[in-house]
């Protein structure tokens, strides 16, 4: 084959990639990044301009705390940058170790393993604990991860409606499985609405099946001191494994999983998401424990947090869009169609207000919304312009 005939293949595939580029525009899909120039914090900037962010996931505001900035350059002084290799080659540091401890002593599990993201952690507990004669049950609505997970597996994949539980033991009944996992997001990360866990770990109990929590946007925020939703729900059980993300409330980076001894070493012996990636600069982790410290120690910012929420669901008056119900830091405004929610989003960005517009396939067609993400960080100040704004331009 000559140059001639390869770049008459590349110049194809690029034109096709244009027209199917175009046609997300078209859509109202295509989206953009935005350049933060500042710490992640209530007010940033972006692009230049100063704004008042309701995007971030930092439900306490930790992202830049002065403490965790501390805690970072007295880990890089002691550990270096870098990992340098796997943990189960020579990337485990005693700040990994040190960290793992503290995070099952916090969510109050026998055991907890470090990822470098909640993706990687998703991937590697359900492809390393099920296998073609196996079977995930998963929540419509959750988290991509969870879903790729279970198609990497190779179980049986089978979803419910949303909080359906019918349907699920339905499900569960007529499954001939071997090993049966039900999945799904302890926080939905679109809607804001938390699972029903004790109903869901009485089918588990019932139907003999493990039970897979991710607590992404629960952990640091719902139970006490932070610890989570299996806290928040006074649960304990060894049918649960229990993932959370420590770049959302915690203000760091990576993830975790915890729970039996069993299930723990199991992933570090078969995760590959685990054991086929370097481990993450160990100065992290000890940035982590300082975090951990925090969450428990300053119940002000869980205060801080619920009365910004409070806020702002008393404050939007009744109007053509709709307000989910949601008690967590998640508050989505239901706008509809792409292009009325991207215009509501720019519209609010002219007054100094960054408001995500969420659209397909992240959340269902026909649902297009604005994300209202809270924080500790935010005045009630800034959630009271956030109100008056979305109240003027209904």
């Amino acid at each position: 084959m000559n140059n001639s005939t390869l770049n008459t293949q590349h110049s194809t595939l690029q034109q096709a990639l244009a027209t199917e580029l175009a046609e997300l525009e078209t859509r109202g899909l295509r989206r953009t990044r935005r350049v933060l120039e500042s710490p992640q914090s209530a007010q940033v900037t972006v692009d230049g301009r100063e704004f008042t962010a309701f995007c971030s996931n930092d439900y306490l505001g930790l992202a830049s705390h002065p403490g965790l900035v501390a805690a970072v350059q007295e880990g890089a002084a002691r550990y270096g940058v870098g990992a340098g290799a796997s943990h189960l080659i020579l990337g485990h540091s005693v700040a990994h170790h040190a960290l793992e401890t503290a995070l099952a002593g916090f969510v109050e599990l026998p055991r907890a393993l470090l990822f470098s993201t909640g993706y990687m952690a998703n991937i590697g507990v359900v492809s390393a604990l099920l296998g073609r004669s196996d079977a995930v049950f998963a929540d419509k609505l959750n988290h991509a991860s969870l879903n790729d997970a279970a198609l990497l597996s190779r179980a049986a994949f089978r979803r419910y409606p949303h909080l359906d539980l019918h349907a699920l033991e339905k499900l569960l009944a007529a499954s001939r499985a071997r090993r049966k996992l039900v999945v799904t997001d302890a926080v939905f990360s679109m809607d804001g609405d938390i699972a029903p866990v004790p109903e869901l770990l009485f089918l588990c109990e019932r139907y003999d099946a493990w039970l897979m929590l991710d607590d992404a946007h629960g952990f640091g925020v719902l139970g006490r001191e932070g610890r989570g939703v299996l806290s928040h729900f006074s649960i304990r059980s060894p049918r649960v494994i229990y993932m959370a993300t420590l770049g959302k409330a915690a203000g760091v980076s990576g993830a975790f999983v915890a729970g039996a001894a069993e299930v723990i070493e199991t992933l570090v012996q078969r995760a590959r998401s685990y054991i086929y990636t370097t481990a993450t600069p160990p100065l992290l982790a000890h940035a982590l424990l300082k975090s951990l410290e925090l969450m428990a120690c300053e119940q002000w910012r869980r205060d801080q947090l619920e009365n910004n929420i409070i806020v702002l669901k008393q404050g939007i008056t009744k109007n053509r869009w709709n307000l989910m119900p949601s008690d967590t830091a998640i508050q989505p405004l239901v706008i509809g169609a792409n292009a009325d929610a991207v215009a509501l989003s720019e519209r609010l960005a002219q007054r100094g207000l960054l408001v995500p517009a969420i659209r397909p396939p992240t959340v269902p067609r026909g649902s297009a919304r604005l994300r209202i993400s809270m924080s500790a960080a935010h005045s009630a100040e800034d959630v009271g312009r956030l109100v008056a704004a979305l109240n003027e331009l209904q």
